[in-house]
């Protein structure tokens, strides 16, 4: 009984003091993020003038 005693407070006082630490710190350097990005657009304006002309009241579509 006594045995299981000091090997249970050995156990105990080992994983107390293996308590693992954290540390937040600020990095020496600045972040810096490249972001290369393409950006590409086209205007259908012909299409939209066409739907324009289907979708008019003249048009007796509705």
């Amino acid at each position: 009984m006594l045995k299981l005693l000091i090997s249970t407070m050995t156990l105990t006082a080992f994983l107390i003091g293996c308590t693992p630490t954290v540390q937040v710190a600020p990095p020496e350097k600045p972040i810096t993020i490249n972001l290369n990005v393409k950006i590409e657009h086209a205007i259908q304006v012909k299409v939209e003038k066409a739907l324009d002309d289907v979708i008019s009241k003249d048009s007796g579509l509705f």
